[in-house]
């Protein structure tokens, strides 16, 4: 696996995948690797002939208050998972080959980043989509990888390759769980033990909710019993939001795909997750 940490090194290295006719697979992390990202590789591989993968703690994505600096970073442990998964080509930039002194430019996406974690974390989604444009030119990749459990930054990219004509594919990969179904985050780490036993409320409260919602129960009342069960369990939360799957608007029909989101804090963790509403059918 070669490690990049500059743009001409990384431009020569995709460029001979190019000229050789291979497909490019990138799969953009912050680092902190699990089970989860390696699923996203594991996908990756079915969908390309060389497999990128980039770690980037992305400044612009954190707002005041939030855990940039304390963000976990384990560049060599993250390396040997990467090598070992048969990745070829880690491209590892430091903040200021991608934010070089005088950078001024934003990317900005409207309507399905304005709601949810786009209203509880202003400007997070202009970070997001700014840094996810800039690793897509830099690597120039056939398709892109992303884990379903960011859900509406998944909606947000897919959003932004379809209205600026980026011509690659973006593939949501099913949200990786611990066995009693807590979601794969780098920031499980941050969780003290108890409130590790406690964040299991959060997939069970989207879990009760999704299915009473699916056999025809009231999606309100569902939802509100959701955050009234998160709040017993010691959580803060954020939102817990029923909305279409691709706008991300509140009260979707249900003829349309539909999403349960959730985001909540324990201590001073933020979790969020979310769960599929099947289709009706007959």
């Amino acid at each position: 696996m070669q490690t990049i940490r500059d743009k001409a090194t990384l431009r020569r290295a995709v460029d001979s995948w190019k000229a050789a006719g291979e497909r490019v697979a990138l799969v953009p992390t912050m680092g902190a690797l699990h089970a989860g990202h390696m699923a996203l590789v594991a996908e990756a591989r079915r969908h390309a002939a060389r497999v990128a993968v980039s770690i980037f703690v992305n400044p612009m994505q954190f707002g005041a208050g939030e855990d940039l600096d304390r963000y976990p970073r384990r560049e060599q442990a993250d390396a040997r998972m990467l090598a070992d998964a048969g990745v070829d080509l880690l491209w590892l930039p430091p903040v200021e080959v991608m934010y070089p002194a005088g950078f001024a430019s934003k990317v900005s996406v409207t309507g399905v980043s304005d709601g949810l974690d786009g209203a509880a974390r202003p400007g997070h989604f202009d970070g997001v989509a700014t840094v996810v444009t800039k690793l897509f030119n830099q690597v120039r990749p056939d398709v892109a990888l992303f884990g379903e459990k960011d859900f509406q930054q998944l909606a947000v990219i897919r959003r932004m390759v379809a209205d600026l004509d980026m011509g690659l594919d973006v593939i949501g990969v099913p949200t990786q769980r611990e066995d009693d179904g807590l979601a794969l985050s780098s920031r499980n780490i941050y969780l003290a033990p108890d409130e590790r036993a406690a964040a299991v409320a959060l997939p069970r409260a989207l879990g009760v909710a999704a299915r009473a919602i699916e056999r025809g129960d009231d999606a309100t009342t569902a939802v509100a019993l959701a955050r009234e069960a998160l709040t017993a369990a010691g959580f803060a939360v954020d939102y817990v939001a029923l909305v279409d799957a691709e706008t991300l608007t509140d009260a979707p029909g249900e003829d349309r795909p539909r999403r349960l989101l959730a985001a909540a804090r324990i201590g001073a963790t933020r979790l969020i997750d979310n769960i599929a509403i099947p289709l009706k059918h007959g």
